[in-house]
């Protein structure tokens, strides 16, 4: 049970709300002043609630996690029980997420050199994404679907690379893509690497 009063929990996920319209609209030149003074708040305030701009980058990434219901949805894609339709739920499922992360995510992997702590919320996520992946190829490997050379932990390590913010980045916002045919293209691309020929 948060010590939290309900004022000082609305007031986060108010600061919270703020921020992220901050990050998605400037990206990762927000300063704690800025989203301090955008909640109509003092510096010390925003400090109070979140500790460091690192502390901020975790509530948001959490936030989202939440407000997508993303866990109740890896869930739902490993529930697929055909294991080629599966992994490409599960790609689906991050794929339609990304974009929504991207602005805060990308904060927090270039905050990670100067910041401890946004360095730990880093890889924190980035492991939890990973074991999630992890699940799904140990359940393609049951399912004989793994193709050959593949190992659980290589396969997940894979998958995970293939799909993260920064491959996503470089083709959806860098070479103009966009996002849908990025996703496209990179589910294509790591299904077909890591599954056995039908």
């Amino acid at each position: 049970m948060s010590s939290l009063h309900p004022r000082s929990v609305r007031t986060r996920a108010e600061i919270l709300d703020v921020a992220w319209k901050l990050f998605a609209k400037k990206g990762e030149a927000v300063s704690m002043v800025e989203v301090a003074q955008a909640a109509g708040l003092t510096r010390q305030a925003v400090y109070i609630h979140f500790r460091s701009r690192g502390g901020l980058l975790v509530a948001l990434v959490q936030r989202a996690d939440e407000r997508a219901d993303i866990h109740a949805k890896f869930r739902k894609a490993l529930a697929v029980k055909d294991p080629i339709r599966r992994l490409d739920a599960f790609l689906a499922v991050w794929f339609d997420f990304v974009p929504t992360i991207h602005p805060v995510a990308t904060t927090l992997m270039r905050a990670r050199s100067e910041d401890p702590e946004a360095a730990a919320a880093w890889a924190d996520r980035m492991e939890e994404l990973r074991g999630g992946y992890r699940t799904l190829t140990k359940s393609l490997r049951r399912d004989g679907a793994l193709a050959e050379g593949w190992t659980i932990e290589t396969s997940a390590d894979y998958l995970w690379a293939g799909s993260s913010v920064q491959v996503w980045e470089l083709l959806a916002v860098d070479r103009g893509w966009g996002a849908s045919r990025s996703a496209s293209a990179l589910r294509k691309a790591l299904a077909k690497a890591v599954l056995a020929a039908s």
